[in-house]
C-alpha cells in the first residue's frame, strides 16, 4: 500500500513568482496584513495540508523596487493564526545566528501552547552579509561557525523544553500546591558560544518540542539535518537530483542511529494550474512576461557574488564564477542555479525566468491531473515523502491546489481526507520526545546521596 502524503503551503505574500502582484487581482498591500494569511491558511486548513510555512530573514531582502517587500515576525503571526484555525500545523523561520535559545525557546513553546501542540520552527544559519550587518558584526560568520553555533543552540534549546516535566503541574487547589518545584530542572549549560542557567518559564508544551524543519541542502545543511530534523524543505529541479538527495539524507539518518521514516523529505514544487495545459502555460507566460528583469539581474549578481553589469541579458553565464568551495552563504542555492544554467544552456535572461516563479524550486505548469501525476511519480520513485507547495500566485494558486489536485490525491488514497490527529506530529506521523531531564535529576540525586553516605 502506497504511504499517504505530506504537503505543507509555503505562504509568501502575492505567490511565489516575482510578478504575482502584478496580476490585477493581487493586492500589493498584503505582505503586512493579517487577514490575508489568515484566509491563506484557512485554505490550507480546508485541504486538509499538514501544515503552513513562512520563511524569515533578519534583514530588508533585495531591492524594494522589484516586489512586494518587508515581512511581518513570522512567530507573532503563528500566534495570530493559532487563534483561527484549529488543525494546521503552523511553522517558522528563525535564525540561530541572531537569536538567543531562551528567547526563542520561550516563542516557540508559547506558539505551541497557544495552538494546542501545533508550532513548528524552521532552523536556518542565515547566509547573508546584510543580516550579519544588522547585528553588530562587519562580516559573516563563516559557514562552519554558523553550524556549529546552531549544534549549540539546538542542544540549549531542546535542553530548556525540557526542563519543566510534564507531571510538574499540580493545580492542587485543596493543598494549595500548583506545581512541583522538585520536576523543574535548570538548564544549567555551559558552552562555547551560550550560557544559559536556569529553566524555561514556559510549561513544557503540548509537542514537547516544536517539529523541527531545516532547509539547507550543502554538505553541513545535510549533515545537521540527518541529525537533528523531522521534517527537511529542500529544492531540487529533476527527478535524478531528488532521488540522490532523498537517498542520502535517509542514510545519514540511520548513521546517526535515527529511524529513517521520521527524517520526511519535502522538495519545494510551484503549482501554475490551469483547466487545460495550454491555460496554465499562458499564466506562467504572463508572469514571466511581468518579470521587470533589470530587477532580476541585481538579484541574480548578489547571489552569483558577481557585478550586475558581468551578466549580460541574452548571453549565457560568465565562465569565471567562484568555485563552490568559495562561497559562504547560500552555498547548496548557488549550486542549484549555476548547475541548472551550465546543464540547460540558458541564457541570463531565461536563467531569470526559471528563478522567476520559486527562486530555484521546480515550477510545473499544468493540468490538476498533470500536477497530481508528478507530485506522485517523485513521491513513489525514491524522491519524496511530500512536497512543499509554493502557489506562483496567492490566494487564487492556493485554492486551485487546494479544490482541484487534493481531491485527486484524495481519490487515489494517497492523502487524508480528513484530520485524525490533534498535533503538528500527528499530522506528520512523529513521535512526541520523551524528556530525559528526570532520569538525569534522578541520577544525579542518587550519586548526591551516594557521595554523602561516603
Amino acid at each position: 500500500m502506497s504511504k499517504l502524503l505530506h504537503l505543507n503551503a509555503f505562504l509568501m505574500n502575492t505567490g511565489h513568482h516575482e510578478a504575482s502582484w502584478r496580476l490585477p487581482e493581487s493586492d500589493p498591500f498584503s505582505s503586512t496584513k493579517i487577514g490575508h494569511y489568515a484566509n491563506l491558511a484557512r485554505i490550507a486548513e480546508r485541504g486538509r495540508l499538514d501544515s503552513v510555512f513562512f520563511a524569515d530573514s533578519p534583514s530588508l531582502w533585495g531591492d524594494i523596487g522589484r516586489r512586494p517587500s518587508g515581512s511581518l515576525e513570522p512567530t507573532v503571526v503563528l500566534a495570530a493564526l493559532a487563534a483561527v484555525t484549529e488543525h494546521i500545523g503552523l511553522i517558522a523561520t528563525a535564525s540561530t545566528t541572531y537569536n538567543e535559545p531562551y528567547n526563542l525557546a520561550r516563542r516557540f513553546a508559547s506558539v505551541d501552547h497557544l495552538s494546542g501542540g501545533r508550532a513548528g520552527w524552521n532552523i536556518v544559519t542565515t547566509a547573508t552579509l546584510d543580516a550579519a550587518r544588522n547585528f553588530n558584526l562587519d562580516a559573516l560568520p563563516s559557514h562552519a561557525a554558523r553550524y556549529e553555533r546552531a549544534e549549540e543552540f539546538l542542544r540549549v534549546a531542546k535542553r530548556l523544553w525540557d526542563s519543566w516535566d510534564d507531571a510538574a503541574i499540580l493545580g492542587d487547589k485543596e493543598t494549595g500546591l500548583w506545581g512541583d518545584q522538585r520536576l523543574v530542572y535548570p538548564a544549567e549549560h555551559a558552552g562555547e558560544h551560550f550560557q544559559v542557567a536556569g529553566a524555561l518559564n514556559v510549561p513544557r508544551s503540548p509537542q514537547g518540542h516544536p517539529l523541527l524543519v531545516q532547509a539547507g541542502s550543502s554538505e553541513s545543511g545535510r549533515a545537521f539535518a540527518a541529525a537533528h530534523a523531522e521534517a527537511v524543505f529542500t529544492a531540487q529541479q529533476t527527478l535524478e537530483e531528488a532521488q540522490a538527495f532523498y537517498a542520502d539524507l535517509k542514510r545519514r539518518a540511520a548513521a546517526f542511529g535515527r529511524d529513517p521514516d521520521h527524517v520526511l523529505v519535502l522538495p519545494g514544487i510551484v503549482p501554475v494550474l490551469g483547466d487545460t495545459e495550454a491555460e496554465a502555460r499562458e499564466l506562467e507566460a504572463e508572469l514571466d512576461r511581468l518579470i521587470v528583469a533589470e530587477y532580476a539581474r541585481d538579484n541574480l549578481a548578489g547571489l552569483l557574488g558577481v557585478a550586475p553589469e558581468e551578466l549580460e541579458l541574452d548571453a549565457e553565464l560568465p565562465g569565471n564564477l567562484r568555485d563552490e568551495s568559495e562561497i559562504e552563504g547560500m552555498k547548496s542555492r548557488y549550486t542549484l542555479v549555476v548547475e541548472l544554467a551550465r546543464r540547460e544552456r540558458l541564457t541570463v535572461r531565461q536563467l531569470i525566468g526559471r528563478l522567476g516563479g520559486g527562486r530555484g524550486h521546480r515550477t510545473f505548469s499544468g493540468t490538476a491531473e498533470q500536477v497530481a501525476d508528478a507530485i506522485v511519480d517523485w513521491a513513489d520513485n525514491g524522491a519524496a515523502d511530500g512536497f512543499n507547495i509554493m502557489p506562483a500566485v496567492m490566494p487564487s494558486g492556493l485554492e486551485a491546489f487546494v479544490d482541484k489536485v487534493v481531491p485527486i490525491l484524495q481519490e487515489r488514497g494517497r492523502f487524508r481526507t480528513e484530520y485524525t490527529g490533534t498535533s503538528l506530529r500527528d499530522h506528520y506521523g512523529l513521535p512526541r520526545p520523551a524528556n530525559p531531564r528526570r532520569r538525569e535529576a534522578l541520577e544525579s540525586a542518587v550519586k548526591g546521596v551516594l557521595a554523602h553516605s561516603r
